[in-house]
């Protein structure tokens, strides 16, 4: 293995995961969704659009672009789609046919803004994929360059952002595609 690491193969644990024990899973629960609407950050951010206007990079009709108020980058933006749902297949066809488009758009505007050695995407869907909000789905998209993990970062956990994400978001703006 290119890691390194050592294998441990524990088959007898894969019926426990597919066994379905633990809390219910929420999207199979429409109403309890709905239900945690108002309360939700994501929800929350995306009704900001008219008091806030400065974080908002770009708005669709079904789903938009923002700043990523804990950036790990200069210009970590994040897409949501603005119907509350917890995964992917609980978009419909034209509000996935819109994320997915924002994604590579988002993509496209970073290449542009900050000619980064690469991208990151992502998306974590539930608390054991590792999402901190997971009940409003969203796509992390951010610039990467190499050595971009520096002295602070490794030696004293924290990040060094230069840039504010009011300026990040103009920047992007600036150059989203039209």
């Amino acid at each position: 293995m290119s890691d390194n690491l050592e294998r441990l193969w524990a088959g007898w644990r894969a019926a426990y995961m597919v066994s379905g024990v633990g809390p219910p899973a929420m999207a199979d629960e429409p109403a309890a969704i709905e239900a945690h609407a108002p309360q939700c950050v994501m929800c929350q951010v995306i009704a900001s659009a008219s008091e806030v206007p400065t974080r908002h990079v770009h708005q669709g009709g079904l789903a938009v672009v923002v700043m990523n108020a804990f950036p790990y980058n200069n210009g970590h933006v994040l897409v949501l789609p603005r119907r509350h749902v917890d995964r992917v297949e609980a978009l419909d066809d034209d509000e996935r046919a819109e994320f997915w488009q924002l994604v590579t758009d988002a993509t496209t505007a970073l290449r542009r803004a900050y000619q980064p050695d690469g991208i990151n995407m992502g998306i974590n869907e539930g608390r054991a994929a590792g999402a901190g909000l997971p009940d409003h789905l969203h796509a992390h998209v951010l610039p990467r360059w190499f050595g971009d993990t520096s002295f602070t970062t490794t030696v004293a956990g924290t990040r060094v952002i230069p840039e504010d994400l009011e300026a990040s978001a103009a920047r992007i703006r600036d150059v989203w595609p039209r």
